[in-house]
């Protein structure tokens, strides 16, 4: 009997999982093209606050290539090149790029650069910072990440970047030394990586895209590639 009963709890108990799961499965389906749109969405704008659209002449989220630079832009993730050209000449590049020795792990990150190799500014994407400490590298809590905007570069031995504390330019955050250090360390990995590859960058066909672009009523729509 006290089998039979628990026999039929297991019962139960397994048809709940089954039905939560599949629950949670399509939940997921109808929010994944959302997520994506919006995480798209907020791309979309951060390249055209580092790169304005009055700077150059492409469509800057369609002039894209994909890279794998681990060493370089901080994760074994395939990273996109939006490249900016004001008619046949070549502007700008900006980079997504990561800093993986963030206080609380990976912070990605957008970086433009300059035709020559200059600083142009920063964007943190996403980041699982302490609030009120490390997430001030966020441009919606601090201006610190605005530091990054036409700062020049000389190369790797450039000892302006790094933060105040190991001698260099960039400040640090009173208690939380560890984030900013690495943001500023992946901004500079990503500027040595671009003056290493810059004719690479500009002269690689197109191979991808974000999936975000405008339609004809100038709203954003999702685009399915």
């Amino acid at each position: 009997m006290i089998m039979k009963y628990m026999g039929k709890n297991g019962a139960i108990l397994a048809g709940f999982a089954l039905v939560t799961t599949s629950l949670i499965a399509l939940t997921f389906a109808g929010t994944k093209e959302r997520i994506q749109f919006e995480q798209e969405k907020q791309l979309l704008s951060v390249l055209n606050e580092l790169v304005p659209e009055k700077s150059h002449t492409n469509e800057l989220h369609l002039d894209c290539i994909l890279v794998n630079a681990p060493e370089s832009l901080g994760s074994n993730q395939d990273k996109r090149i939006f490249r900016a050209r004001m008619n046949e000449k070549n502007i700008a590049a900006v980079i997504e790029t990561s800093a993986p020795n963030g206080y609380s792990g990976e912070i990605k990150m957008v970086v433009a650069v300059s035709f020559d190799g200059k600083s142009l500014g920063a964007r943190v994407v996403w980041h699982k910072e302490t609030p009120g400490l490390g997430d001030k590298v966020d441009l919606r809590v601090s201006d610190w990440i605005l530091s990054f905007a036409n700062v020049p570069f000389s190369g790797k031995d450039d000892k302006r970047w790094q933060v105040k504390k190991d001698g260099g330019q960039f400040d640090q955050f009173t208690g939380a030394t560890i984030t900013p250090r690495a943001v500023v360390q992946a901004v500079k990995s990503t500027l040595i990586y671009y003056n290493e590859n810059r004719d690479m960058i500009f002269n690689t066909t197109s191979n991808c895209a974000s999936s975000i672009t405008s339609n004809s009523s100038g709203n954003e729509a999702l685009v399915n590639e």
